[in-house]
């Protein structure tokens, strides 16, 4: 295995980070919001490896939040490249970081009143950037 940049480790955060912050913002609310992120933690604590040292190292991704439709051309992109940067450096890593990712959207998605239709939308497209490439 290759090690990772700083900026690799960073896309790996911003990927993971900012497809919680999408699917917690698909159906905004205050207690949802402390549900979910309490959710998201728990998923995220279970990585290891070289996912455990992006998710847990480095400052906090800066994410857009104008709009969702900014934040989600930040972060689905940001998936894409660090299922590249994992398949280039740390093959093995790959899944890993798919399982992760997704695990804690799910959480987040079922953490307050289960799955809504936005956010069953929003986790389709986080499945979309993590997928293999055609």
């Amino acid at each position: 295995m290759e090690p990772l940049t700083a900026d690799e480790l960073h896309t790996l955060k911003t990927g993971a980070f900012g497809a919680v912050f999408l699917v917690s913002n698909a159906e905004p609310g205050m207690l949802a919001m402390v549900r979910e992120s309490i959710a998201a933690s728990g998923a995220l604590a279970e990585a290891s490896g070289v996912v455990k040292q992006a998710l847990t190292t480095g400052p906090l991704p800066e994410l857009p939040r104008d709009s969702a439709l900014e934040i989600e051309a930040a972060v689905l992109p940001a998936l894409g490249r660090a299922v590249a940067i994992l398949r280039a450096k740390s093959p093995a890593d790959v899944e890993a970081y798919r399982r992760v990712v997704l695990a804690a959207a799910d959480r987040v998605a079922a953490a307050h009143r289960g799955v809504g239709p936005a956010e069953s939308t929003v986790l389709e497209r986080i499945r979309g950037a993590l997928a293999e490439p055609a």
